[in-house]
């Protein structure tokens, strides 16, 4: 199966215009990019730590983590993946993964051939120079959760994840007045911050009692964003997005 969007829906050239302006004709190889389409349940691996695969995963809709496990068996998830990422782009020239890909809730995933990936960009050097420098922001990223779970602690760390991922969500327009769906669990939050489940239950009950966040299922609203922002320490710029829209 291909996967056809319309290029104002498609979340990969969502995701590349957040970081990167394209022409019209790099939309549209985009567009036509083939890729196999497959829907995958909650909690399911996508690509494992160790593998050597020929292809990339593109995620189109739902959420995904990227995590690595002690030899004890503790998983420390290093990275968080919605629609638009493809969270194991590095496979393209890094032949071996170090890194496994998990989905979180039940996502749609494009795989795309690495020969593909590798076409389009020798056809449009452009398009490669946007997925070197997506693969430069993920490293960015990467440093500010390693100061967050390094630096900060309790609410001021749950925060700045909160408005990480918020700010990443709105970019592909995912968000819609501080509210967005965010099917994370607290064992997830967990994995990412360094806290116990029980430790994170604490901070979300004390982030609602300050009116930082309202939950309600899976959906998360910020009633004060900018207050959000100031308890987390939050600085967008590591996210390098060409508008400055998304983070407002």
């Amino acid at each position: 199966m291909h996967a056809s969007f319309h290029p104002d829906y498609n979340p990969l050239i969502r995701k590349l215009e957040s970081v990167f302006p394209l022409t019209d004709e790099e939309r549209q190889a985009l567009e036509d990019l083939p890729m196999q389409v497959a829907v995958l349940k909650d909690h399911q691996d996508i690509v494992r730590e160790g593998d050597r695969p020929s292809r990339s995963c593109l995620i189109l809709s739902g959420f995904a983590c990227v995590y690595k496990m002690t030899a004890h068996g503790k998983r420390q998830i290093v990275s968080f993946a919605i629609a638009g990422d493809i969270p194991d782009l590095q496979s393209l020239h890094l032949k071996v993964l170090d890194t496994s890909v998990s989905t979180i809730s039940t996502c749609r995933v494009g795989f795309i051939q690495h020969e593909v990936l590798r076409d389009i960009c020798a056809r449009y050097p452009r398009i490669g120079a946007a997925f070197w420098r997506e693969a430069l922001i993920d490293a960015a990223i990467f440093r500010e959760w390693v100061m967050n779970v390094g630096q900060r602690e309790g609410v001021s760390r749950l925060a700045h994840l909160l408005c990480e991922l918020v700010v990443r969500l709105r970019a592909v327009d995912l968000v819609e007045d501080h509210v967005c769906d965010l099917p994370i669990t607290q064992t997830e939050f967990a994995d990412a911050l360094g806290f116990s489940p029980v430790h994170v239950n604490r901070v979300l009950q004390q982030m609602r009692a300050e009116g930082l966040i309202e939950t309600k299922g899976t959906r998360l609203r910020i009633p004060d964003w900018d207050k959000l922002k100031e308890v987390g320490e939050f600085d967008p710029t590591y996210l390098h997005l060409e508008s400055n829209q998304a983070a407002a």
